[in-house]
């Protein structure tokens, strides 16, 4: 299953979980009044009968009789449900770094120097680059000793990526990089997304039993005193009555997590083994969870979140959310024999110091990594079927890619003051007299000192190769994302100023322009993000004819007879008709690409493959691609969030 139908099947998920969450607040408001009619709703001793209490209480008369107060229960528990669970998605828009924080999570510095850390750090930054999304926020959950991870948030932009102490100083690298490719499995197939909503939705139902807790931990402030025994006993018995209906709620909502979380576990550890082609990394990693003491086990509560871990964070129950741990060793390595798990245990005892060592010399044998790795094949299929899913070969290209970048320049993309300047700097104008145009548009924008920066980062490293500016500045992004929102949306202005300063966009300055806003925008307000929407192609053609336009163009700007050709072939990939095209030859060109662009982000995922296939077949119809078309390809894709990765070796 590729990347566009794991996003149809996430928007499928979902639904599914609307429908499920229906059916978990009627079972707990059902519940709720079946509680307070025992307590409140007993039926006249007249009307009791000959058969007993039980049946005189939910005897249609008594029912009747307690219309009013069951009537305001119902409407009372579904409105607390409903509340808490938009008071809860309210709480996470601030994304996936909030999840990690509220678990203790500490952020790993990108320039840390500490050997564990800075491992973590380079199979993410590796990962990511191969994936053609931006790196994500890392956390290390220091206080927790079993083998676990996570990631979270609503969209790669808002991405955050979690391990914890356990992870880092019992895993070796490849059993480290088999976890991380299962997480950014969970990122680039909407799981991730549709994780954190569970958290918001299981809240609500949850949220009974909590309350109940409270009022037990409270009780004895509710004695004392001969006029108070009654009401005490009364609220204790509401308290015992909440805590019993809130596992109602925990029930089901147990049941969702498992209904939603089990084959998608499965998934994600098959993507692992795709990403690395190392089947013994991920399995090495599950190994290692059954011969630790610890396990997967966290200190730190886990219910909301025990679903997007990468193990069961908590003891085995009913409706657990991860399939048996032995069951997924077997689905990656099938000679597996439970017998070995001991023997992997007196392993780990004997390595427990090695840890530490092993990542210090890692890093310094990071230079002699291979470089001989092969590209992507140049075919609309292979890359069609690498998205959201890179090969082994694009990691390594990553790899070798992210050792080439100048290390100074790294630290400046990694570093909270100097990342904006640096993501200036990849647009400046090789002609000096526009720079100088540029520069003070950036003073005018974001103050001397910015345009300062940015001066000296010229003066010290002069103007970047062109196949390190993407990269560093997906590196950059989340250094800039951590700054206020009035600085970003200062910087979006800069950017917009800067790549129109010589009164013309190329298609680089586009494509720098594109992802820096689509990732500043999703940062802002992740919750917000779109990554798929209803509209089809045939009802939005003139957008797909003005993106196909463009990238025919770009392609064969000598040769309009060429470009011509590409576009045919690509609107008859999607069969509309084939009209004359728009060629971009006019200032506004880009603004109205931007909007076309904006439009496609809003089709279905099936018909997003179509459309990125119709690219693809404009780009590659002569069977190369030049790089303004693989900058555009980049380009279009951020926009429609689509994780495309990088091309540029398919030309090498």
């Amino acid at each position: 299953m590729n990347f566009f139908q794991q996003q149809a099947k996430a928007r499928s998920l979902s639904k599914r979980l609307i429908f499920l969450f229906i059916l978990a607040v009627l079972a707990v408001v059902i519940s709720m009044m079946l509680l307070m009619l025992v307590l409140l709703g007993h039926p006249q001793p007249e009307n009791i009968g000959a058969y007993g209490f039980v049946p005189s209480l939910i005897s249609p008369a008594n029912l009747a009789d307690q219309s009013a107060l069951l009537t305001w229960t119902g409407l009372g528990t579904a409105g607390i449900l409903g509340f808490s669970s938009l008071f809860r998605v309210a709480g996470l828009r601030g994304g996936g770094g909030k999840v990690a924080q509220e678990l203790g999570g500490q952020r790993v510095d990108p320039d840390t120097r500490d050997p564990l850390q800075r491992r973590l750090v380079n199979v993410v930054e590796e990962i990511a680059l191969a994936s053609g999304v931006p790196v994500p926020e890392i956390y290390v959950l220091d206080h927790e000793s079993g083998i676990n991870a996570f990631a979270a948030g609503y969209s790669p932009s808002d991405a955050a990526v979690a391990v914890t102490r356990g992870t880092l100083e019992t895993l070796n690298r490849s059993e480290l990089q088999g976890v991380i490719a299962h997480e950014f499995s969970h990122v680039l197939n909407g799981d991730m997304r549709l994780n954190i909503r569970l958290m918001g939705v299981l809240f609500g139902i949850l949220v009974l039993a909590i309350l109940g807790r409270k009022l037990l931990h409270n009780a004895h402030l509710f004695g004392g005193g001969r006029n108070r025994k009654g009401n005490a006993g009364m609220i204790l018995a509401i308290a015992i009555g909440l805590v019993v209906v809130g596992y109602v709620g925990l029930f089901f909502g147990r049941w969702i997590k498992a209904a939603v979380a089990r084959q998608r576990e499965y998934l994600a550890d098959a993507s692992a083994v795709q990403f690395t082609r190392d089947p013994n990394g991920i399995a090495g990693a599950l190994k290692k969870i059954g011969a630790s003491q610890h396990g997967a086990l966290m200190e730190a509560e886990v219910e909301e979140v025990s679903h997007m871990l990468f193990g069961p964070g908590r003891a085995a129950n009913f409706f657990a959310t991860h399939p048996p741990l032995f069951e997924r060793i077997k689905a990656i390595d099938p000679s597996f024999q439970p017998e070995e798990i001991k023997t992997i245990a007196e392993r780990m005892a004997r390595e427990k110091q090695r840890s530490l060592e092993e990542a210090k010399r890692e890093e310094q044998e990071r230079a002699q990594k291979e470089k001989g790795f092969g590209g992507l094949d140049l075919t609309a299929d292979s890359i069609i079927d690498n998205i959201g899913h890179p090969n082994w070969q694009a990691i390594l290209a990553a790899a070798a890619l992210a050792e080439s970048l100048p290390d100074p320049l790294v630290r400046a993309a990694r570093h909270h003051e100097w990342s904006p300047a640096l993501v200036l700097m990849l647009m400046l104008d090789p002609d000096q007299s526009i720079r100088t145009r540029q520069l003070e548009s950036i003073s005018r924008h974001l103050g001397d000192t910015a345009a300062q920066q940015v001066s000296e980062l010229v003066r010290q490293f002069g103007d970047v190769d062109d196949g390190q500016r993407l990269p560093l500045l997906e590196i950059a992004l989340p250094a800039v994302k951590r700054r206020s929102r009035k600085e970003i949306e200062s910087l979006h202005k800069a950017i917009d100023d800067l790549s129109i300063a010589d009164e013309k966009v190329d298609p680089f300055e586009f494509l720098l322009s594109q992802i820096i806003s689509s990732y500043l925008q999703d940062a802002i307000q992740p919750a917000s993000v779109k990554p798929h929407g209803r509209r089809r192609i045939k009802q939005n053609a003139e957008a797909v004819k003005t993106s196909l336009s463009a990238l025919a163009w770009f392609g064969h700007v000598d040769n309009k007879a060429a470009a011509l050709t590409a576009y045919t072939a690509g609107m008859k990939s999607v069969e509309l008709e084939d009209t004359a095209p728009t060629w971009p030859q006019h200032k506004n060109w880009a603004e109205e690409l931007n909007s076309a662009l904006n439009t496609l982000n809003l089709l279905t995922p099936e018909d997003k493959e179509l459309l990125v296939t119709a690219w693809l077949t404009t780009a590659l119809h002569d069977q190369q691609a030049s790089t303004h078309e693989l900058e555009l390809l980049r380009a279009y894709c951020a926009t429609i969030h689509v994780p495309m990765p990088p091309l540029a070796q398919v030309n090498e």
